[in-house]
């Protein structure tokens, strides 16, 4: 059974976050086409910056998440490997995160997945919008 963690990037071993950034450029790069330079914009690198992963005991990480708070708490960088989908992973770190933060949490989801984060408590705020030449949606929970 995978085993959730998090913390700030400091205290991620090396080998952890190079298999999460790994994962990462795996759904975004390599599945969804994202090109341009967004994935490595340097917010992991804030203080204030929380990441959340699942990782199974040979040491993959399954599922990540990153938490961005300064005025408000922001989960962002949702993905889950290939091998891991429809395991409830993402949906485990999302909790994790709205309990670690209470009160506001927001996201900007991929328009395809607002149902799935309105099953997690979030509601749309707004109109669709294009980030990286997806869908997204503004959606809150907590509010």
């Amino acid at each position: 059974m995978p085993t959730l963690h998090h913390a700030p990037l400091a205290r991620v071993d090396q080998n952890t976050l190079y298999r999460i950034m790994a994962l990462r450029v795996a759904v975004f790069v390599h599945e969804q086409g994202i090109v341009d330079d967004i994935e490595l914009d340097g917010a992991d690198l804030l203080p204030t910056t929380e990441l959340f992963w699942m990782q199974d005991d040979d040491g993959e990480v399954l599922a990540t998440i990153r938490v961005l708070v300064d005025d408000t708490v922001h989960i962002g960088r949702v993905a889950t490997a290939a091998v891991a989908r429809g395991k409830g992973y993402a949906g485990e770190l999302v909790k994790a995160a709205q309990a670690a933060y209470p009160g506001v949490v927001e996201l900007s989801a991929q328009a395809h997945l607002e149902e799935w984060y309105g099953r997690l408590g979030f509601v749309r705020v707004g109109e669709n919008y294009l980030d990286a030449g997806i869908p997204h949606v503004r959606m809150v929970s907590g509010a």
